[in-house]
């Protein structure tokens, strides 16, 4: 399988307009339904916030954006560590070190 292109990467980054860093939980359930709340850190800190029934759709789908974003951005980093680490090897390929006379120890 061949790897996207960090501009292909970038690009379907772009293309991410909403997201939601945490989990969606269900609080509990009742006759009429569950009931969600939102989990993450903040500062550090354990954050909660309830999630209205006719907005869990939408959260779910923004921590789901989150989680490809995260993907996507460690695809990039891979991506490009990668070309740095094939122009490397082939810049290392190209030189050829010659010592010089002061560098020789002598006996």
């Amino acid at each position: 399988m061949k790897s996207k292109q960090p501009s292909q990467i970038l690009q379907e980054i772009s293309q991410i307009q909403r997201m939601e860093t945490g989990k969606l939980c269900v609080m509990r359930q009742s006759s009429k339904g569950a009931f969600y709340n939102l989990q993450f850190r903040e500062n550090g800190k354990p954050v909660s916030q309830y999630v209205p029934r006719d907005q869990v759709e939408s959260v779910a789908q923004h921590t789901d954006n989150y989680q490809k974003f995260e993907k996507l951005v460690d695809e990039y980093a891979q991506a490009i560590i990668q070309s740095t680490r094939e122009e490397r090897a082939a810049g290392s390929k190209k030189k050829t070190f010659k010592h010089s006379a002061s560098y020789r120890t002598k006996n």
